[in-house]
């Protein structure tokens, strides 16, 4: 009795959309899911882009970096030409102690010339991971050989960028100390 029962169907719809679906397997594709040889050239894109982010936000954190460096070196040599020009109508006892403070700000602007420098020469070496960062993932060539030695000495001269700004702050404060 119960084989001579129609069994009823059910017509549901789909959950996704064929595109959908599409859309989905190519994700999974650029992600590195297996079994996706036809998409292996997202799938190299998507890598070297991911791995290309980090030093990207490095890059901008160093242009930060250089702009908060070439506003110290504006004050000090806007500074300079100010005691410049009062050491030209001070008297001898004045004019001395305005060129020993002028010896210092052209410290500052030394030290602050090379920390611009050694950052500058950082956002070029962390461009330079980037690019061969993105060339390796895309050639899938491995050339951690270059990548990590740039890297490396990228981090070393950002190092001395922080260092020759922490000595140029340090001769600052010690300027304004003996005033009071």
């Amino acid at each position: 009795m119960l084989a001579s029962l129609p069994v009823p169907t059910l017509s549901l719809p789909p959950l996704i959309s064929a595109e959908t679906l599409g859309v989905l397997i190519n994700l999974a594709a650029a992600m590195g899911a297996p079994n996706a040889p036809e998409h292996a050239p997202v799938i190299g894109l998507a890598k070297a882009i991911q791995l290309s982010v980090a030093p990207v936000f490095l890059v901008t954190g160093i242009s930060g970096l250089l702009g908060v460096l070439t506003n110290r070196l504006s004050r000090v040599i806007d500074r300079a030409r100010s005691l410049q020009d009062q050491q030209l109508d001070s008297h001898l006892a004045h004019a001395r102690r305005l060129a020993q403070d002028l010896k210092i700000q052209k410290r500052r602007m030394g030290l602050l010339n090379r920390a611009i420098q050694a950052a500058t020469v950082t956002g070029l070496l962390v461009a330079a991971v980037v690019a061969v960062t993105f060339v390796s993932a895309l050639a899938a060539l491995d050339l951690a050989a270059i990548v990590v030695p740039l890297f490396v000495i990228a981090m070393g001269s950002l190092m001395a960028t922080l260092l020759l700004l922490l000595r140029e702050t340090q001769l600052a404060t010690g300027q304004i100390n003996r005033r009071f």
